[in-house]
């Protein structure tokens, strides 16, 4: 199990009460703002659901 950053790099603004829970549940509260979690099934269904807002980069 890895490390991941995840970047939120658009706005959620004009998006769904989904994904902007979910962003909020990633940590990510503004653009700009990186955060880092373990890379569970859980963290990995959570980024592909808002995949078009966010940048990730895998740790060592």
């Amino acid at each position: 199990m890895g490390k991941v950053r995840v970047t939120q790099i658009k706005s959620a603004i004009d998006r769904s009460k989904k994904q902007k829970d979910t962003l909020r549940a990633l940590g990510l509260r503004r653009i700009g703002h990186t955060v880092e979690h373990n890379l569970t099934p859980q963290i990995k269904g959570m980024i592909a659901k808002v995949a078009h807002l966010v940048s990730v980069e895998e740790q060592q």
